[in-house]
């Protein structure tokens, strides 16, 4: 039996931007349409490859937000989301993030030394959100216990583990053509 996600990823749009194939789908983009069933499977496949004897899950804004509030919802483990925008609160971590389409400053709050966490997020493809996330929880003193983001596409995999030491678990791998959304690969 296919996955929501699996599913959902070969039917989505595809819209050119110059050279780039940009795939749209909910998980990504909030958009056409983010049903309950599709973030289910993304939350109960994410669940099962984590170490839930954590204190927090962690994620950036914006797509990472519905998942990890799913996974809460699921494990009862609180979420932190790191923003776009500064609060100026006492601990407050301040780490610069370039992507492959923007650069700018995320701020982490809410997470202690010696926090366990999680990262999930939405897509990984050049790897700069996570690696500037993964910096940060470094400088707050967490132990960064799994990482897992639900799209792979390109190589931020690598470039995240050559840069921080970290391995990234993905629930789907995935080539995008003129012709469509192509998975590699689901785990």
């Amino acid at each position: 039996m296919k996955k929501v996600l699996d599913e959902t990823l070969e039917s989505s749009p595809i819209i050119k931007r110059g050279e780039y194939n940009y795939f749209i789908h909910p998980i990504a983009d909030g958009v056409p349409l983010f049903t309950s069933d599709l973030l289910r499977d993304v939350a109960t496949r994410t669940i099962q490859r984590i170490d839930t004897n954590i204190d927090k899950i962690v994620t950036a804004e914006a797509m990472g937000i519905p998942i990890a509030t799913a996974i809460s919802m699921s494990t009862d483990i609180p979420y932190v989301v790191m923003r776009k925008r500064q609060y100026f609160l006492e601990g407050e971590v301040p780490v610069h993030q370039e992507t492959g389409y923007s650069k700018g400053e995320l701020y982490l709050n809410g997470v202690e030394k010696g926090d366990r966490v999680t990262i999930v997020d939405d897509v990984l493809s050049t790897g700069g959100t996570l690696i500037a996330v993964i910096k940060a929880l470094e400088k707050a003193g967490a132990e960064i216990v799994d990482i897992v983001c639900v799209i792979e596409r390109g190589d931020g995999k690598s470039k995240v583990k050559e840069i921080t030491g970290y391995d990234v678990q993905t629930l789907v791998k995935i080539d995008v053509t003129e012709n469509g959304v192509v998975i590699l690969e689901s785990n």
